[in-house]
């Protein structure tokens, strides 16, 4: 059984786009989202710099168009299914690169989704200091503790050991001056406290903005950040996918849902690498591949006959 997975933010690199726009199917899928969303896609992907695409108002779309145009080549016409993949999950903002995998969105509405999801995030963290912070090590329930202590939240729950907490960006400096006993603290290079009560400004944008979207039923299996659930319609994805920017995401019980699932084997889209990274330590025995150049397609396609 093998699955797809969708990267979130952070996972970008300046001019990560350039040898994949020389695939047809690449590049017409990039034109059309750009199209559709008002983001210069080929440009923000080829020669904008770091702090650039960094900004979550750009690196948001940019991240969602690499995966569905990443799909577009691996697929060649087909659907997901047809290919043979079992189920697709999405860190944060990969939700959405998953719900176009699944069926649920198109490719255009999906990039307009979260083109202004992405702008509402960046309004959001405007408002005040805040930050992230990544806790490799620890004891988690020692880690909530001294989080709450600080009035910081646990943003994202990895797995494989990692927690990222969020908050005013003084608290942040706090917690990597006094680590959880056993922890590192590593800084994040992002704008804001993501998935936490400060992205609540966000919510209501992204509230009013959904009640326009047509959404599909899942055409195969898709497990939620929220806890890791199967989600069973496209009503319920949007309203998870409101809920989702100010809740934290637990990608630790996606991957504990994907073992008990009787996954076998992962391939991670473009830009690819952290979720591979997190599975290689979290899902012992699960055949992995991160799918960070064209020349890698081969290698997916074989995968996946060897797991169908």
């Amino acid at each position: 059984m093998i699955v797809i997975v969708c990267p979130g933010q952070g996972s970008q690199t300046p001019g990560f786009f350039t040898p994949w726009l020389e695939l047809p199917s690449f590049r017409k899928s990039i034109e059309a989202m750009q199209d559709a969303s008002g983001v210069d896609l080929i440009t923000h992907g080829t020669i904008s710099d770091a702090e650039t695409i960094r900004d979550t108002a750009i690196a948001q779309p940019l991240i969602v168009a690499a995966g569905v145009a990443t799909m577009s080549a691996l697929l060649d016409g087909k659907t997901l299914k047809e290919l043979g993949i079992a189920g697709i999950s999405g860190h944060s903002v990969g939700e959405i690169t998953a719900a176009v995998g699944a069926g649920i969105l198109d490719a255009e509405t999906g990039i307009c989704f979260v083109n202004t999801r992405g702008q509402a995030m960046a309004k959001a963290a405007a408002l005040e200091p805040t930050s992230m912070a990544a806790i490799i090590g620890g004891d988690q329930s020692e880690i909530e503790v001294k989080l709450a202590a600080l009035d910081l939240e646990p943003a994202n729950y990895n797995g494989a050991g990692q927690i990222v907490a969020a908050g005013q960006a003084q608290k942040i400096s706090d917690l990597q001056a006094d680590p959880p006993a056993g922890a590192r603290v590593i800084p994040l290079q992002v704008a804001g406290a993501f998935h936490t009560r400060f992205m609540q400004p966000a919510v209501e944008v992204l509230s009013d903005y959904s009640k326009g979207i047509s959404a599909n039923d899942p055409e195969l299996t898709l497990w939620s950040n929220q806890q890791g659930q199967v989600v069973a319609s496209g009503d319920d994805f949007i309203k998870l996918m409101v809920s989702q920017i100010s809740s934290p995401v637990r990608w630790d019980y996606c991957m504990k849902a994907m073992l008990d699932a009787g996954v076998s084997a992962m391939i991670e889209l473009s830009p690819a690498g952290t979720l591979v990274g997190l599975a290689k330590r979290a899902m012992p025995g699960v055949e992995t591949l991160a799918v960070k150049t064209p020349e890698n397609l081969e290698q997916a396609l074989s995968l996946i006959d060897k797991h169908r």
